[in-house]
């Protein structure tokens, strides 16, 4: 099965000044993958850049690097791609090595290669694992549980335990004050099941993208009306990295659109920059992911 979808992604930044200059870097562009293809692609900027390029990052991610020379109050970002997306092929998490084996593969010893995997076991900006982390990992993460059965059951809990919460979290929220009050958005959660998952030795990396949604029954999809999604990928030797998304309690599947991946948020947000000026500013962000057959007919 496969499902192909007009993405955009629209970012607009009202400052109550006057920017005189500003660098901007974003990642924006989907992931070309085994499951996933990227017809078409592009990012409109208004003020037009001064200078515009196009790099891969250290994660293989697809970065846009901008300099905007001239003064402005707005900037108006918008992404837009056409991306197929396939069925993944079918798992069995039971028959996944035991969680035990997957961490201890990690640990050091001399005359063993680094592995992909191997960054992706250690804390960063916005994951520290500790041990409030990994107890709340050993509930799931039982002697001899294949790794896969384990980070299901660990997405499931989180599913269950937490609430979605737009407004009780920022970036900046410690994981330790999530898991206490119970509450976040996905990036949240997303944080909090690779925290838990490195905790216990296991590689978990970080992943932003899009998820189609339904409109409620009877009422036509709106354009913009969605955000930008995350969710993370866990390592199994047997099945490489395998994508769970603790908000909605899947494994990913063809509604899941692929852009970006690193060890945590700090690494794949969409866009950041450094400013000099404009003094206050609000951010507005619209994101639609429109089916092709609906696309065609707008």
């Amino acid at each position: 099965m496969k499902a192909t979808y007009h993405v955009r992604h629209d970012s607009t930044y009202r400052h109550t000044g006057t920017v005189s200059v500003s660098q901007h870097v974003a990642c924006l562009t989907p992931r070309t993958l085994d499951r996933q293809t990227v017809f078409s692609s592009r990012i409109d900027v208004l003020p037009e850049p001064s200078d515009r390029t196009e790099r891969i990052d250290y994660f293989g991610n697809i970065v846009t690097q901008m300099a905007i020379l001239k003064p402005y109050a707005e900037l108006h970002v918008r992404a837009e791609s056409d991306v197929e997306v396939r069925e993944a092929p079918a798992i069995d998490p039971g028959a996944s090595p035991a969680w035990e084996t997957v961490r201890d593969a990690g640990r050091f010893h001399r005359g063993r290669p680094l592995a992909e995997s191997d960054e992706y076991r250690s804390p960063s900006a916005f994951v520290q694992p500790g041990a409030d982390l990994a107890a709340y990992a050993q509930t799931s993460f039982t002697p001899g549980r294949p790794v896969l059965a384990a980070a299901i059951h660990l997405m499931e809990r989180v599913h269950e335990d937490f609430i979605f919460d737009a407004g009780a979290t920022s970036i900046t929220t410690p994981l330790s004050r999530v898991l206490q009050d119970g509450r976040g958005v996905c990036q949240d959660f997303a944080h909090l099941q690779i925290g838990a998952l490195r905790a216990v030795g296991v590689p978990a990396r970080y992943v932003s993208g899009y998820l189609l949604t339904d409109p409620p029954p009877g009422r036509p999809r709106l354009l913009g009306a969605d955000a930008s999604h995350a969710w993370l990928s866990v390592w199994c030797p047997r099945h490489g990295w395998v994508d769970l998304d603790p908000t909605n309690n899947l494994v990913a599947d063809l509604r899941h659109i692929t852009v970006a991946w690193g060890r945590d948020f700090a690494d794949v947000s969409p866009l950041r920059g450094i400013v000099l000026g404009g003094g206050e500013h609000e951010l507005a962000v619209g994101v639609s992911v429109v089916p092709e057959a609906e696309a065609l007919e707008r």
